[in-house]
């Protein structure tokens, strides 16, 4: 009786304790994945690639989730090695036919260049989900290729696979690149008519940039003025930046006064005024611009541009010698 008693207790710490090896792995697991998550949404790829390496030398268990995450600093930071090499893992540990995994996949090899691989591992999901199809029609786009993205819309809509917000957002985008109007008239007309996707600000700043970008401005600044949306810096800049392409000095006026209130403190507004200026023979009003940037002790944001050496990520700033961050 005692020695039966005594298995019991056994089985019962036993139990207790893989609860707590279990439990633990699950508090490391979500500490893990909270924080290589929030390193990546706030840019920080460089910390959360040196975090996920961390975590696997320490044993910490893979999920869909971490494997999203790392996959988007990789495409981010176009680091093809690493890639290839979290595609191995994905497919020694079966994540292969996870939709989120197999869009962030597509999403690394179409921004190191490879869209054909990205192409083959869309192609060869059985099953794709909306996130999937964003993914390829995105990286179509991104490499120029608006004929087949296009063709891969119509292709979803074939499969019964309704767009959502993200997906508008690429075609319309897509249009804007590619000097479409007419096409991103039928995507936008298309919007309004879903029942279910909700037409959102970053769809009617896309449509301002299709509008702008084939010199039809007077249209741009109409549908931004009856639009259900207030208008954003996004806007009234990319109109700007058509009124000097096409030197629409009176318009240009109006969007950068526009800006000047959303952004007082942006001296990128100062200085593409200036330039819509000069690019029209308002050559002393170009000057004053300038002056009025330097006057006014607004700051032009600075651009950061990285490379990737033995490893590391090298960022530098625009037109300085010096390393920032490593």
């Amino acid at each position: 009786m005692d020695v039966i008693c005594l298995q019991k207790v056994q089985q019962i710490v036993m139990s207790i304790t893989l609860l707590l090896i279990s439990f633990s792995n699950a508090i490391q697991w979500s500490y893990t994945f909270l924080k290589l998550e929030g390193l990546v949404q706030n840019g920080l790829h460089e910390d959360a690639l040196r975090l996920f390496q961390s975590s696997q030398r320490e044993g910490v268990q893979l999920t869909e989730f971490t494997l999203s995450a790392i996959l988007s600093t990789c495409a981010s930071l176009a680091l093809m090695t690493e890639g290839m090499q979290l595609h191995a893992v994905i497919f020694k540990y079966g994540f292969h036919g996870n939709f989120f995994v197999a869009s962030s996949l597509v999403d690394v090899y179409a921004r190191c260049g490879q869209i054909e691989q990205a192409y083959l591992i869309f192609a060869g999901m059985k099953h794709k989900n909306v996130v999937l199809w964003n993914a390829m029609i995105n990286s179509f786009t991104r490499h120029g290729n608006f004929f087949e993205a296009m063709i891969l819309f119509e292709k979803m809509q074939q499969a019964r696979i309704s767009p959502n917000e993200v997906t508008y957002l690429s075609m319309l985008s897509m249009c804007a690149h590619a000097g479409l109007v007419e096409e991103a008239r039928c995507y936008f007309s298309l919007l309004i008519s879903d029942q279910i996707v909700e037409p959102n600000v970053l769809h009617y700043s896309c449509m301002v940039d299709v509008l702008g970008r084939s010199g039809k401005t007077d249209e741009a600044l109409e549908l931004i003025q009856l639009m259900p949306f207030e208008p954003t810096a996004s806007m009234w800049g990319s109109l700007l930046g058509s009124c000097r392409k096409y030197r629409n000095v009176g318009l240009a006026r109006l969007a950068a006064e526009e800006l000047f209130k959303l952004e007082p403190e942006n001296g990128g507004n100062h200085a593409l005024l200036s330039n819509v200026y000069a690019a029209s023979g308002s050559w002393e009003d170009a000057v004053l611009a300038r002056k009025y940037l330097n006057d006014s002790g607004a700051k032009k944001d600075m651009g950061l541009s990285w490379i990737n050496t033995k490893g590391k990520v090298h960022i530098f700033g625009c037109e300085q010698k010096e390393e920032l961050f490593v």
